[in-house]
């Protein structure tokens, strides 16, 4: 007689545990994207980002980045082709702007894991995730709109792949290398040479660490470099061809320099690094920093829980990066992105090794869970009543039904990067200045960016004009002023009367000439709104 088993088949405990990984990771991406849509547009980035994107949807310009119609070379275009499209999508909105960098910071939480439960445990990838996901450069940098998730995202994917085809074997895995050269190209379109040059800085000291730099000789280089330059150069080629100075500006003036100079915003001493992944990734990070002692005394224990070679590989990324952006004087947060994916593998094995064995280590760990989330909380939910003065987006609820979009609107002392998003307008905004005097004395801010922009375009340049426009402007109808501090009545100008004034800004109507305006009564003739009119009604 057989006999049968009664005991019904069960899934293995490896596909539980992965499944519950993908849904802690899935979850974690849910409340980024909750998160983001909190708030308003910060600015300047936010503004800016934000409407070189939405601009390039409603001119049909996929080549060259326009603020105010003028061209923006700063960066390349990959964070305003995906932002356009998801204009095109899902409408003009913060949140259709937020998924793009949130998309692509769910792609770093999912290449950390894959990578993690690949070299190490189960447990530790999880926990790597979770660090990652709870920290502020996930449910904060994860949803901030401008290039650095993007080409921190793709740094890390041309790492993990190009590592993985390296421990292949004696020969690299052509298939992954291929895939590492892919990702850079996706990289320098997101951000320019950075794309290319921290991958391969990341990956030569580690070659040159692990005693493997012999297996160089053997990566498909003729099909990698053909999918790079597939994926990467077009787009370079043709800003070129159209704007003979692109590759002047683009790489030398905006890589280059600000990488060399000292001229630049944003000067901050050689530790300021340091203290950014404290805020970045607490408190998880000061378990990565108790590995710190195998660096110098090149320890190796087997309960690590990551094999030598990947270890050094975190360490060879974290460090490496760490000194290429500490050496400017210039730095921003964002710069240091692209080392939280192995620094939060680091951290997850430097909990296993001092707290998983402790009794209270899982109370812990969720408490310092929920504080982290709580803190990104905070920080979406304050930020924008603190910022309530800088931004315009109640002078804009105001203008965009007021005005028609034949209206001309002029703007001076500082420039509002947010007001034609929300307006959603299509006719670039007049911004006023002593436009010769600017440009022997500006600093690096928004002025320059618009005036640089402007001297490739001769046409988008009229945005650009004199002061003295103004009072011109101020006698016919269909003309607005949006400023913070010139006040056209008090300064003598006829014809504009204040309109709105709102937190930080205000909003000047022209054409009101005294008793001869008051003699033709009200205007009662519907007339057609702004489009960013629609929006402010729903709300």
């Amino acid at each position: 007689m057989i006999e049968t088993s009664t005991v019904p088949p069960t899934h293995s405990s490896a596909l539980t545990e992965r499944q519950k990984s993908w849904l802690i990771l899935i979850a974690l991406w849910l409340l980024l994207l909750v998160l983001a849509s909190l708030r308003p547009l910060a600015v300047p980035d936010e503004g800016r980002y934000g409407e070189v994107s939405r601009w390039m949807l409603v001119s049909g310009d996929w080549l060259t980045p326009r603020l105010d119609g003028i061209p923006f070379f700063h960066k390349p275009p990959l964070l305003h082709w995906l932002q356009a499209i998801s204009l095109t999508l899902f409408g003009v909105n913060e949140l259709a702007l937020r998924l793009v960098p949130a998309l692509h910071a769910g792609g770093m939480l999912a290449a950390l894991y894959l990578a993690a439960r690949t070299v190490s445990t189960e447990v530790i990838a999880r926990r790597a995730v979770i660090m990652l996901g709870t920290s502020l450069t996930f449910l904060v940098g994860g949803q901030y709109i401008n290039h650095d998730m993007l080409v921190a995202t793709w740094i890390g994917l041309a790492i993990w792949a190009f590592a993985f085809a390296f421990m292949a074997g004696d020969r690299p895995n052509a298939s992954l290398a291929r895939l590492g050269f892919l990702a850079c190209a996706l990289g320098m379109l997101s951000k320019g040479l950075i794309g290319i040059a921290l991958p391969g800085l990341v990956i030569f000291v580690w070659l040159i660490w692990t005693r493997q730099f012999k297996k160089v000789l053997y990566l498909p280089w003729i099909t990698g470099l053909a999918l790079f330059a597939a994926g990467a150069l077009p787009w370079f080629v043709l800003a070129q061809e159209t704007y003979p100075d692109f590759f002047n500006y683009m790489f030398i003036g905006q890589q280059l320099n600000r990488y060399t100079a000292a001229s630049y915003n944003n000067p901050q001493p050689w530790w300021f690094y340091l203290l950014a992944l404290a805020l970045l990734l607490f408190p998880w990070v000061f378990f990565a920093l108790g590995q710190v002692r195998r660096v110098t005394t090149m320890t190796l224990a087997s309960n690590m829980g990551l094999p030598e070679a990947w270890w050094r590989l975190c360490w060879a990324w974290v460090l490496a990066i760490l000194v290429f952006f500490s050496i400017p004087h210039s730095k921003l947060v964002g710069y240091i992105l692209p080392v939280t994916p192995a620094l939060a593998l680091l951290a997850a094995v430097g909990w296993q090794r001092t707290m998983a064995h402790r009794a209270i280590a899982g109370k812990v760990f969720a408490g310092l869970v929920v504080v982290n989330i709580g803190i990104a909380l905070a920080i979406v939910l304050t930020v924008g009543g603190i910022t309530k003065t800088t931004r315009t987006q109640d002078i804009a609820a105001v203008l965009a039904c007021a005005a028609t979009p034949n209206d001309t609107i002029y703007v001076s002392d500082a420039y509002p990067y947010d007001l034609p998003f929300y307006l959603q307008s299509r006719k670039p905004m007049v911004v006023l200045g002593d436009w010769p005097q600017i440009r022997q004395h500006s600093g690096d801010g928004w002025q320059r960016e618009l005036f640089e922009g402007a001297d490739f375009d001769a046409n988008a340049a009229r945005a650009l004009q004199q002061p003295e426009v103004l009072a011109q402007a101020g006698l016919l109808k269909g003309n607005w002023y949006v400023a913070r501090g010139d006040d056209p009545v008090k300064g003598g100008l006829p014809g504009w009367r204040l309109f709105f004034s709102g937190a930080g800004w205000k909003l000047y109507q022209s054409g009101d000439l005294g008793a001869d305006s008051a003699a033709k009564g009200p205007e009662t003739a519907q007339h057609e709104s702004l489009p960013g009119c629609k929006n402010q009604r729903r709300k």
